[in-house]
């Protein structure tokens, strides 16, 4: 499939999904009587716990929909990594979109969510889930289209160490509540310069690496 082709398709498949999971969030927080802006402290009763098992297996179905688009679009291992990362990023976009259009929320970029709930929940403002996404539509759009021109991003050991140590402390950040949220309480700081860290040694990991696949580095680091 040619590029142009292949991006239209993955945008226009990720944002509608983004439409269909932000309307089934609208649908439930209405079925529950609740409203975005009283996901804190999590609420638990035998209910909503049944109902958070479900909603882990959602997010795990989510995650298997977004790997298969970059499975079948790729051919390499870093063409599907790419497209992933740009599913991804766009359905990730385009779910705080359609909730804003829908119910008017998110509030702002400051405004605090609970962003994933595998293996603990995840919290933090909206800015920092949408400056991950950006990114990975970014390198991930860079990286499709050098790989599908035969110019391979070169990754190598110390690069692919960088980006899932990158990735492990942006994790680290969102997940820096998770004690307070499940005992009850009420998200504190976002440990905001883990996040930036970790965002930093990513995207230096990943520029670096298709640079020297656009040939203009030596052997894979």
């Amino acid at each position: 499939m040619r590029f142009r082709s292949a991006a239209i398709a993955v945008f226009v498949f990720a944002f509608a999904m983004a439409y269909m999971e932000s309307a089934v969030v609208v649908y439930l927080q209405r079925a529950l009587g609740i409203t975005p802006d009283s996901l804190f402290p999590l609420q638990k009763s035998e209910t909503l716990g049944s109902l958070a098992a479900i909603e882990v297996g959602r997010e795990f179905a989510t995650m298997v929909m977004l790997v298969a688009v970059g499975w079948f679009l790729g051919r390499r291992w870093e063409d599907r990594l790419a497209w992933t990362s740009v599913a991804f990023g766009v359905w990730d976009i385009g779910y705080y979109l359609w909730l804003w259009v829908f119910v008017g929320w998110p509030h702002s970029p400051l405004t605090w969510d609970i962003l994933f709930l595998i293996p603990v929940p995840w919290a933090g403002p909206v800015w920092a889930p949408g400056a991950v996404s950006v990114a990975l539509i970014g390198f991930g759009m860079v990286a499709a289209r050098r790989t599908g021109a035969g110019r391979i991003p070169q990754v190598g050991p110390v690069r692919g160490a960088a980006a899932v140590a990158g990735g492990l402390l942006v994790v680290a950040s969102f997940a820096a509540n998770a004690p307070a949220l499940l005992s009850g309480g009420l998200p504190g700081w976002f440990p905001w310069p883990v996040f930036v860290a970790g965002m930093a040694v990513a995207s230096w990991a990943a520029v670096v690496s298709l640079k020297a696949g656009a040939g203009t580095g030596s052997e894979p680091v």
